[in-house]
């Protein structure tokens, strides 16, 4: 079960997320909505900071922060912008999503092989072959 809870929460997360960025009003900027998101983010993150490490110094922490943090501020900008456009412009909720992460996949196998020389096995060329099945299927 410890290997799992965290699936759990981002599948959680993420579902509650894309329903979130498909109904974010129409009248707002797309970058306006998640300025007020990262806000309460941040706010819960501190909260929950603080309840799991008590006496904990989280300007000590940020200390430890490299330009990895700046790079993940910079991705969620454009996860967030790149989900509310695509709902905006037509894609529905069981699609859409659907078709990024198949993407995601595809360019995360590639960067594993190259950038971090994971092995490409048959299984994970099939794997592939299914998600691009599947993207042919879910747009026909």
């Amino acid at each position: 079960m410890q290997m799992y809870w965290p699936i759990a929460l981002a599948v959680v997360a993420d579902v509650a997320y894309q329903i979130a960025s498909k109904q974010t009003p129409a009248e707002i900027n797309p970058f306006a909505s998640p300025t007020l998101a990262y806000l309460v983010g941040a706010a819960a993150s501190a909260l929950i900071y603080f309840l799991t490490n008590s006496g904990g110094n989280i300007i000590g922490e940020w200390k430890l922060a490299n330009w990895t943090t700046v790079v993940l501020g910079i991705a969620v900008v454009g996860l967030e912008a790149g989900s509310i456009y695509m709902f905006r412009l037509g894609w529905g909720v069981s699609v859409g999503p659907l078709v990024k992460n198949a993407l995601i996949a595809i360019a995360l196998l590639l960067l594993g092989l190259l950038a971090y020389k994971e092995p490409i096995t048959a299984s994970k060329i099939a794997g592939v072959g299914a998600c691009l099945v599947g993207l042919w299927l879910i747009n026909k």
